[in-house]
Order: C-alpha cells, then sequence, then structure tokens
C-alpha cells in the first residue's frame, strides 16, 4: 500500500465506501484494487450491487459525521496515512479507516493487549493490575477492549503512562455503563480507537472486529483467564494468525475462568508468571518491520467487462462449495477450479449483495442457499 495523505474529497469518498452496509475491509481492499480509487468504485456500485436497500449512504451523512467527529476533536485516519498504526497495516486486510479519540502518538509506540474474563477473580484482577503497571513502566502502551474485568483492570494501572482501549461501537458510545469514568478518563488521558461510526452501538458481531483490532495493534497478547469459550480466545486466535506472540496465564483446572489459558498454554501459547515472563518472550521476537511492501507485485490485468460472463457463471459454482460453516478463501478457490481473479471479484459480488459474509478473519460461508 502506497502512503499518502489523503484530500477532504478522497477521505469522504474512503469514508462513504467503507460505511455502505456490504463493504467490509475485503470488500474495501478488492474494489480499490479493481477500480482504482474509492470515487470510481462508488460510481461502480450500482452495477455490482442488485438488491436496492443496500447503497452508500449519501454524501450529507458522511460530511455530517466527519463534522460531527472534528467537533469532538475525533480524527479518522485511512490505511494508507502515515499516522495510521505500522502493526494495524500489517494486518490483511486491515481496517480501512479507524476514527481515534485521544492521544494519537500512542498507536507509533510498542503496544502489547491484555486481555481476559469478564467476570475475573480477585487475584487475576490484582495480577492484570500488576503487570499492566510493570509493562506500562517498561515503556509499553497496554492494548485493551475496555470491558469488564480484566480489561478494565489493565487500562486503570497503565492510564499514567498510556493506554489503548479498542471498542465495538463508535468511539463516543460508552460500554460498559460502569465503566462512564474510565472512557471519560482515557480520551483525555489514552486513546480510543473503533471503526464503527460515530454514535453506533455494538452488537454481539462487532466484537470479532473489535478483538482483531486489539492483537493487529499489538506485539502480543497476554491472556489472563479465559473460559474455554469466550471472546477472549477469539483475540488470542487473531493474535496467532497474525504473528504476534501469545502468552498466557496459568491456573487451576477446578477454575472455569482458567481452562482457555490452560488450553492455549497447551497449543503452544508461552507461560507466563509475572512481568519478566513477557518481557522475555517480546525480547526473543524476531527484529522485523510487520509491514512489508507489496508494491513490487501487481496482480495480472483484467479486462473486467469482458470478464463478466466468468463472474457470473462462477458465482453459482461458488455457491455450491460453500455452506454455513466458514471456509478460508483458498480452499475456496481451490475447490472451485476456477482463476483466482475471477473467484475474487465472484465472492466481491456475492459479498456487494449479502449473499455470502465474510468473517473478520475472511473466512467466507453462504447466506443464499438455491
Amino acid at each position: 500500500m502506497q502512503l499518502r495523505e489523503l484530500s477532504f474529497t478522497e477521505r469522504r469518498d474512503w469514508l462513504r465506501l467503507t460505511r455502505t452496509q456490504t463493504v467490509g475491509p475485503v470488500a474495501f481492499r478488492d474494489l480499490l484494487k479493481r477500480f482504482g480509487t474509492a470515487a470510481k468504485a462508488l460510481d461502480a456500485l450500482p452495477d455490482l450491487i442488485r438488491k436496492k436497500d443496500i447503497c452508500p449512504p449519501t454524501l450529507q451523512q458522511v460530511e455530517e459525521e466527519m463534522e460531527a467527529s472534528d467537533k469532538l476533536g475525533i480524527r479518522l485516519i485511512a490505511a494508507c496515512e502515515t499516522d495510521y498504526p505500522t502493526a494495524l497495516r500489517a494486518i490483511d486486510p486491515p481496517p480501512p479507516l479507524i476514527s481515534v479519540w485521544g492521544d494519537a502518538s500512542l498507536l507509533s509506540k510498542p503496544c502489547l493487549a491484555i486481555i481476559g474474563s469478564r467476570n475475573a477473580s480477585a487475584n487475576g484482577q490484582r495480577f492484570a493490575s500488576q503487570i499492566a503497571r510493570e509493562l506500562a513502566e517498561e515503556g509499553y502502551v497496554i492494548v485493551s477492549g475496555l470491558a469488564r474485568g480484566m480489561d478494565a483492570c489493565a487500562h486503570r494501572a497503565s492510564l499514567a503512562t498510556g493506554t489503548i482501549g479498542v471498542l465495538g461501537g463508535g468511539v463516543d458510545h460508552i460500554y460498559p455503563r460502569q465503566n462512564e469514568d474510565l472512557h471519560l478518563a482515557m480520551r483525555e488521558k489514552g486513546l480510543l480507537v473503533s471503526e464503527s461510526p460515530l454514535g453506533y452501538r455494538a452488537t454481539a458481531r462487532d466484537f470479532p472486529r473489535r478483538n482483531r483490532i486489539i492483537s493487529g495493534l499489538s506485539q502480543g497478547v497476554v491472556v489472563i483467564e479465559a473460559a474455554e469459550r469466550s471472546g477472549t480466545l477469539i483475540t488470542a486466535r487473531y493474535a496467532a494468525e497474525q504473528g504476534r506472540e501469545v502468552m498466557a496465564a496459568p491456573g487451576s483446572p477446578l477454575d472455569p475462568r482458567t481452562k482457555g489459558c490452560n488450553r492455549l498454554i497447551r497449543q503452544g501459547a508461552a507461560l507466563i508468571e509475572n512481568t519478566q515472563d513477557i518481557l522475555d518472550c517480546l525480547a526473543a521476537l524476531p527484529k522485523t518491520q510487520f509491514f512489508e511492501s507489496d508494491e513490487g507485485y501487481k496482480d495480472p490485468p483484467v479486462l473486467w467487462r469482458v470478464a463478466q460472463k466468468e463472474i457470473e457463471a462462477a458465482k453459482s459454482n461458488i455457491l455450491n462449495v460453500l455452506s454455513p460453516s466458514p471456509a478460508p478463501r483458498d480452499t475456496i478457490i481451490r475447490a472451485s477450479g476456477l482463476p483466482t481473479p475471477i473467484v475474487n471479484a465472484a465472492l466481491l459480488e456475492l459479498e456487494l449483495n449479502a449473499e455470502i459474509a465474510v468473517e473478520a478473519d475472511g473466512r467466507i460461508s453462504v447466506l443464499y442457499l438455491n
């Protein structure tokens, strides 16, 4: 991705495209690859989206969001801009736009996530607070999800030195209500980050997207108390997929809040018992940049209008190989037996028309069965 600053008009177009109902990070990336700019992609959407109830927000709507954000001191940063966090830009694909409220300079510092149970034990909360404070003293910005329990403990302990809260809803939406004072303190002393629109109230499907940003911002993820089925383990999975270090505190086999951590350790996560264990893990990481330029590679040119019949035929093929269980894109391409550019184009149009669902990690499932 070529780094550059967006003009007002370009930022408005990016915002309008990413706020379109069925345009997630994967669709946004593929639209820009296919059409070159957000403006051209917006012009093409009426031909790609057959459902009349799916359309981009109006210019007035996105300009109102931009104006409201500006009045509150909230910045909209695009993935192509230099202020966008390098580690987050490295995930595939990154959120096209993030809203940030507070001290944006924290995005350029080394970050580490501390996550865990909302129903945290007293010992777990004390441990989270201790390592958050000690890691902050070592120069790390602590990242978490501003939830009850472990998240709140990690944020409060590192507030004086730097902490980032990633939200599923808009950066101005306070959830849970009991963290209202923490939300206020963080936008004054720390930083709040979200890819959701201003004023948006998060639903269950938004938290995996939030979790992906938590791990994407961080060099590693520390898990303290996690049940066997929890959103915390989703964040740990994203971290592993993104090449981040996954570290977990062991716990009693009799406590259901630690079964997830014990399972992570069995699967290869580093066992940590104190701050030094975490620092040792981080010191052993390879000294490579998160982001490597792909400017040397260009997809082979495709005459899209000529290929449209192939794309239409590919849609039926793809819907036949998909199921309600999410599958990786590479698996779908191999199962279809079709050229990769044609499959990607067909998947893009199916996503835009809400016939398939694309998970935060890029896996794909069918929503509409013939």
